[in-house]
C-alpha cells in the first residue's frame, strides 16, 4: 500500500526548481545596465572574461564571452568602474547568479582605486616612502619575526624555505590578514615585535599573505599598517600578495619580496653557498701564506751578495746608455737656449745706438736753443733800434738802460735754467743707458752665459746641430772661443766695437748775445 500525500504540493527536482529560477530571472531582467567596479577579473585561456562588479555592499559575477572581450576598445583591469549593460541568469551548478554582459565601458576610477591613490599621496608628501628612510637588512639574522595568518600556506611556505636555506629562529605572531579586523591585529604585531627585548627580539620581520583581490589586500592599505611599518626599528620585509599585487605597505617597507617564498630568501642566505665561500676563502688564505713564504726565502736568497764583478756590470751599462745619449742631450739643450737667446736677443736694440739717439737729440736741442736765443737777441735789437730812430735820445737812453738790464737778467736766468735741463736730460739718457746694457746680451753674458755659433757665424740651439760640426765658437763676455773636434781652444778675435761718442756737458753754448 503506498504511503499517502503529506500535501497536494507537486514535488519539484532540483533540475526543475534551478530551471525555473533561471528563467524567471532571465525573463524579469533579459536587458540591465549596471555600474560598479571591477573587481577580480581574469581571462581564461578560451578567451572568457570572467570578473566581479561589485560596489560597497554587493558583488556581482560578471561573465563576457570571447566575442565581445576581443571587441572591447579597452583592458579590463582591477579597481576600474565600469557600466555593464547585459542580461541577468544563473549557473544551476553553483546556484548563483550571474550577469551576461554584452557591452563595457569605463565609468571612471573605482572608489577604492581612488582612497588608495588618495592615500598614497597623502602619505608620500609625509616623506613615509623616501628612500633615506630604509634600513639595511641583516646578513644573518639569528631570529626572524613573522607577521601572518598561521593557518595559510604562507607561514608554511617561510618555515620551509628558511629551514632549507639556513635553520634560524622563527617567531610567529598570529593576526588576521583579510577582514576588518585584520588592520588592528596587524599594527598590534608590529609594534608588538618592536617593543620585546632580549635574545627573544627579531633582527628582521616578515609582513606577508597570499594574493588576492583589492579587498582581501586593502588592510595592508589601512594608514595605522603603514605607518607601523614605518616606524618600525626592526628592518622589515613586505610579502604581500603576489608579483603584480602592490599594497602601501610595499612603499614603506625596507623591502619587498614578490612572494612569502622570496621574502624568506631576502632574509636569510644559503648556509651551503656560505659554506663554499669559507672554503674558497680558506684555500686563497693558504695559497697566500705559500706565496708569502716562498717570497721571504727569495729575498733570503737575493740578500746574499754577488761578486764585484756582477755589481758593475748594471752601472756600466747604465754609464754606456747614457754617455750615448749625452752628446744629443746636450746638442738639444744648446739648441734650446740659442733659440731663446735669438728670440729675445731680436726684440732688443743696442744700448749704444740708443744713446747716440739720444745725444744727437740732446745736441740737437741744444744747438737750436743758442740759436734761438740769438735770434731773439737779434729781434731785440731791431726792435730797439727802430724805437731808438723815433725817439728823443734821453728817454730812449733810459729805456734802452732798461732794457739793456732786463736782456741781462734774462739772461743770467736762461743759462741755469738751461744748464739744468741739460743736466736733467743728461742723468735720463745715463739711467736709460744702464738699463739697455743690464737688458743687453752682454750683460747676460757677464753672468756666465754663452753663445755657441758655427764657423759662418750662425747660432747653433740643439745638441745635435753642435754634434756634426767640426768646430764651434762660444761667444763669452770677454770675447769669442773656437772649439776644435780634439778639444783645444783658440782665442778668436775680439770683435771691434764703435768708440762711444764723447759727451757735451754744455760749456761751448756760447753766450747768449
Amino acid at each position: 500500500m503506498a504511503d499517502s500525500p503529506s500535501s497536494n504540493m507537486p514535488e519539484l527536482s532540483v533540475s526543475e526548481l534551478s530551471m525555473a529560477l533561471k528563467r524567471t530571472i532571465e525573463t524579469a531582467y533579459d536587458h540591465v545596465r549596471v555600474r560598479g567596479e571591477l573587481g577580480r577579473v581574469t581571462i581564461a585561456r578560451s578567451g572568457h572574461m570572467y570578473a566581479d562588479l561589485k560596489d560597497d555592499k554587493a558583488v556581482l559575477n560578471t561573465i563576457m564571452w570571447k566575442g565581445q572581450v576581443s571587441r572591447l576598445p579597452f583592458r579590463p583591469e582591477e579597481g576600474l568602474e565600469v557600466i555593464a549593460t547585459g542580461r541577468l541568469s544563473t549557473y544551476p551548478g553553483r546556484s548563483n547568479y550571474q550577469l551576461i554582459a554584452d557591452s563595457l565601458r569605463p565609468a571612471g576610477v573605482g572608489a577604492l582605486m581612488a582612497l588608495l591613490e588618495e592615500r598614497k599621496k597623502k602619505l608620500a608628501a609625509e616623506g613615509l616612502f623616501d628612500e633615506q628612510h630604509k634600513k639595511r637588512l641583516p646578513f644573518l639574522p639569528a631570529t626572524v619575526g613573522v607577521v601572518t595568518s598561521p593557518t595559510g600556506a604562507v607561514i608554511r611556505d617561510i618555515l620551509h624555505r628558511i629551514r632549507d636555506r639556513f635553520p634560524v629562529r622563527v617567531i610567529l605572531w598570529p593576526a588576521l590578514v583579510q577582514g576588518d579586523t585584520a588592520a588592528p591585529q596587524i599594527t598590534t604585531a608590529i609594534r608588538g615585535f618592536n617593543a620585546m627585548t632580549g635574545a627573544d627580539r627579531p633582527d628582521v620581520l616578515i609582513v606577508g599573505r597570499g594574493g588576492g583581490s583589492i579587498e582581501d589586500l586593502w588592510p595592508f592599505n589601512e594608514e595605522d599598517v603603514v605607518r607601523a611599518a614605518f616606524e618600525s626599528e626592526i628592518p622589515l620585509i613586505s610579502a604581500v600578495g603576489h608579483e603584480t599585487d602592490t599594497t602601501l605597505i610595499d612603499y614603506v617597507s625596507d623591502a619587498r619580496a614578490p612572494t612569502p617564498t622570496g621574502a624568506a630568501e631576502i632574509a636569510v642566505p644559503v648556509r651551503s653557498e656560505l659554506q663554499l665561500q669559507l672554503d674558497d676563502i680558506g684555500q686563497r688564505l693558504k695559497r697566500a701564506l705559500v706565496r708569502n713564504i716562498r717570497r721571504g726565502a727569495e729575498r733570503v736568497q737575493a740578500t746574499r751578495l754577488p761578486r764585484p764583478e756582477r755589481l758593475l756590470e748594471s752601472k756600466r751599462q747604465r754609464f754606456d746608455t747614457i754617455s750615448d745619449r749625452l752628446p744629443r742631450a746636450l746638442q738639444t739643450q744648446v739648441e734650446r737656449r740659442r733659440a731663446r737667446l735669438d728670440a729675445i736677443g731680436a726684440g732688443l736694440v743696442s744700448p749704444k745706438q740708443i744713446v747716440r739717439e739720444k745725444q744727437g737729440k740732446l745736441e740737437t736741442l741744444a744747438s737750436r736753443l743758442g740759436a734761438g736765443l740769438s735770434q731773439a737777441a737779434a729781434k731785440k735789437r731791431i726792435a730797439f733800434a727802430r724805437s731808438a730812430s723815433r725817439l728823443r735820445p734821453e728817454p730812449l737812453v733810459s729805456d734802452a738802460r732798461r732794457a739793456r738790464k732786463a736782456l741781462t737778467d734774462t739772461a743770467r736766468r736762461a743759462r741755469p735754467a738751461l744748464d739744468r735741463i741739460l743736466t736733467a736730460k743728461r742723468q735720463a739718457f745715463a739711467s736709460e743707458e744702464k738699463l739697455l746694457e743690464t737688458l743687453s746680451y752682454q750683460a747676460t753674458l757677464k753672468r756666465g752665459y754663452a753663445i755657441v755659433r758655427d764657423t759662418n757665424g750662425k747660432v747653433l740651439r740643439t745638441i745635435s746641430q753642435v754634434a756634426d760640426k767640426p768646430e764651434i765658437g762660444l761667444t763669452l763676455a770677454d770675447g769669442q772661443i773656437n772649439l776644435s773636434p780634439t778639444g783645444q781652444a783658440t782665442k778668436a778675435p775680439k770683435p771691434k766695437t764703435a768708440k762711444p761718442t764723447p759727451k757735451k756737458d754744455g760749456s761751448d753754448q756760447g753766450s747768449l748775445f
